[in-house]
């Protein structure tokens, strides 16, 4: 099998040679697509390969991977960040991949780690994600009679571990190209309106969550599945205690306290909101139940952490030092 590396770049200079140097020579073909740097990223780029291209950058992830993928020539693909590094052992790993990689198999999936490194969007610090893709896909019919093409791509996962190595965050690119996408064309995809949300309670500051009000307050009316609607409700409870918004603090509580399983977000939230108004006890009802009887749809600092925090500043407000020093090893013990 032969594989082609697809690569897009920008302003990658003191990343880019420690990426390569671990992957170049497991790879045929490498193709680099420079979106617009104005370092020696092209310049290092070219000690690896001559296949550089330059790509006008429109905000669009998808729009330039496309574009690199297009450049493939070889078997498979195999999609790199420059921030992503293949420690020896793995490369060993990737070797033997290669060498005994079946022609039926369409997608490989490595563990993707260090994640929480600079992290902006995941909870957990490594994760299974797709990165070799079979370059042509040959329709395959299933079944004895009433036969149709399989659909379902057939995926590998292997032991395969990709080191995560970023130099620092990058939320405000992020938040800045939904906000393009919800102006240019009116709303977002399903889980492009999910990872808005994952990546405000993960990163986002209390300008970002407003500066997303207006659109999750539109949504929460016109979305259909109870999924959505609890990642909006998300969004606009904190909104609300942002703002100290009692009427949309209700409003978007409710929506989330009607479903039959509320995110701990909303009810850390409802926590917060009653704790800056003094009201030490409703307050304590809340961290409790965002500790205790729900789970975090979107960061799972909501379900353990963050109530704890909120238990023991609200446990030594009101004087009870037992169940501070209760709830103060609690958090301890999450960080």
């Amino acid at each position: 099998m032969t594989f082609s590396l697809c690569m897009i770049v920008k302003n990658e200079e003191e990343i880019l040679a420690r990426c390569l140097d671990s992957l170049h020579d497991l790879m045929d073909e490498i193709i680099i697509v420079d979106t617009g740097s104005d370092d020696r990223t092209v310049e290092i780029a070219k000690q690896y390969t001559d296949k550089v291209f330059s790509f006008e950058w429109h905000d669009d992830f998808s729009e330039a991977r496309n574009f690199a993928f297009s450049k493939a020539t070889m078997d498979y693909i195999y999609s790199a960040d420059a921030d992503e590094v293949l420690d020896e052992e793995e490369h060993e790993k990737f070797r033997m991949l290669k060498e005994a990689l079946l022609p039926e198999i369409e997608i490989v999936q490595m563990y993707y780690t260090n994640q929480l490194e600079f992290n902006t969007t995941y909870n957990y610090d490594e994760e299974l994600r797709p990165k070799l893709y079979k370059r042509l896909r040959t329709p395959v019919w299933v079944d004895p009679l009433h036969e149709t093409v399989r659909l379902d791509p057939v995926v590998f996962d292997s032991d395969i571990k990709i080191r995560h190595c970023p130099t620092s965050a990058h939320q405000n690119r992020d938040f800045a190209i939904f906000q393009k996408e919800i102006k240019e064309n009116g709303k977002l995809s399903e889980k492009l309106q999910r990872m808005y949300a994952r990546e405000l309670f993960i990163s986002g500051s209390d300008d970002d969550f407003l500066n997303a009000e207006p659109y999750f307050r539109k949504r929460i009316n016109k979305d259909a599945s109870e999924d959505l609607i609890m990642h909006d409700a998300c969004v606009l409870v904190k909104c609300a205690r942002i703002r100290n918004d009692s009427d949309a603090m209700l409003y978007a509580a409710g929506r989330a306290l009607a479903a039959d399983e509320t995110p701990s977000e909303v009810v850390f939230e409802l926590g917060e909101f009653y704790r800056s108004r003094h009201d030490f006890n409703e307050a304590v009802m809340w961290y409790y139940n965002a500790a205790f009887e729900t789970e975090p749809l979107l960061n799972q600092k909501y379900g353990g952490l963050f109530p704890f925090m909120g238990l023991h500043v609200t446990y030594v407000i009101l004087g009870d030092r037992e169940k501070a020093a209760k709830y103060g090893t609690l958090m301890r013990e999450c960080q």
